[in-house]
């Protein structure tokens, strides 16, 4: 693929749905998180355990789609696969979920953007055109009504959703964009490059408020706004994870452990804990087969769970239940759900159905078996 951003980008990434019909705060977590502003360590009662999921949290769908062209949906519940959308003409390297769960945005190397009606499996008459190299990255915006592009033409697009046209263009880089995401109230945008920065936009207006640069200047792979809105987080490839006050203009944490040397990869923050005082952790793939757990404020490793064989590319976390799913080379889809009692992580279940693993990679025979307890499609 042209340009110096890493091969492999995001074919192999994920989402997650919450719950239907929830009630959702500005925040998309249930709440402000506690790590951001009163920092705390964890009780040992407090600390996250995770294991592979046998009976994920109800009503939930997850979503993958690989370079065989196709996106699958599955329940995340029954482990049973709902639907294959085909439509793209080339890999698929970008997903996001609208905020009401009805919709799926996809992004592919033919240079489009697709929405899906995820209750029959459609995709809506018009495509977003416009970008004129591969679509790396998207974002819904809180409020569904817009959506955020970026590609390998190093712009960055805003989308009006119910007309399918872009309300603006952004030559935001000089190398292909690797993340963006909209902050919680939808009133900035976060953009990053394999030139090494990361910049703040004013939705309205397109204009450009901050530029991030870290003095080692690594490829920026994919950012997301924290769940308060005051901070950026930030994966390059020198196996750091960065969080940035953007508005200060400094990085104030740097979570390491894992390893990113070449992979487009994409994590999460997540909470755990009690409601009323929950903690906030961030969760990211390793090119090692690992998904690993930092908590935000002691920037200390939680938890390294282990099932995949081979690049874990994507990780989200649901935003409302103590829930994460993976998915990696091996071409699984695999749901963590929180075991307060367990001290052990046990592998028990993973979602498997791609044709094609991205890249053409082909996992290492030496690596973990696989459960014998994998949901097949």
């Amino acid at each position: 693929m042209p340009g110096s951003t890493p091969t492999s980008p995001f074919a192999g990434s994920i989402d997650i749905t919450p719950k239907r019909k929830r009630t959702r705060t500005p925040n998309g977590y249930n709440g402000t998180l506690n790590g951001y502003d009163s920092p705390r360590e964890p009780s040992e009662q407090e600390s996250p355990r995770f294991q592979l999921a046998e009976r994920p949290a109800q009503n939930q769908r997850s979503s993958d789609e690989a370079a065989d062209c196709t996106i699958k949906i599955w329940n995340a519940n029954t482990g049973r696969h709902e639907h294959t959308l085909e439509g793209h003409l080339a890999g698929i390297s970008a997903l996001a979920w609208s905020p009401d769960s009805n919709t799926l945005a996809s992004g592919s190397d033919d240079k489009s953007i697709r929405l899906w009606d995820i209750a029959t499996g459609k995709p809506h008459p018009t495509s977003l055109l416009g970008h004129h190299n591969y679509v790396y990255s998207l974002a819904f915006s809180p409020k569904g009504n817009m959506l955020v592009s970026g590609s390998y033409d190093e712009a960055v697009f805003l989308w009006d959703v119910r007309t399918a046209r872009v309300m603006r263009s952004l030559p935001a880089h000089s190398d292909p964009v690797g993340g963006v995401d909209f902050v919680r109230d939808g009133t900035l945008l976060v953009s990053c490059s394999g030139d090494g920065l990361i910049r703040i936009w004013d939705t309205a207006t397109g204009q450009c408020l901050r530029t991030l640069v870290h003095e080692d200047n690594a490829p920026v792979t994919s950012v997301r706004f924290s769940p308060n809105g005051r901070f950026v987080l930030a994966w390059t490839l020198d196996s750091s994870i960065r969080l940035w006050n953007y508005i200060e203009g400094r990085c104030v944490k740097t979570y390491q452990g894992h390893k990113n040397e070449k992979y487009s990869i994409v994590g999460a923050f997540g909470t755990y804990g009690e409601k009323d005082d929950p903690c906030s952790f961030v969760v990211s793939g390793s090119e090692d087969g690992e998904v690993v757990m930092w908590d935000v404020s002691s920037k200390n490793v939680l938890q390294r769970m282990k099932g995949h064989e081979g690049v874990v590319l994507g990780v989200d976390a649901h935003p409302m239940e103590q829930a994460i799913v993976s998915c990696g080379l091996d071409r699984t889809v695999r749901v963590w759900r929180h075991a307060a009692t367990t001290a052990n992580i046990a592998q028990e279940g993973g979602l498997e159905g791609h044709e094609d693993a991205s890249n053409g990679a082909v996992p290492d025979a030496n690596e973990k078996e696989r459960s014998e307890h994998s949901w097949e499609e």
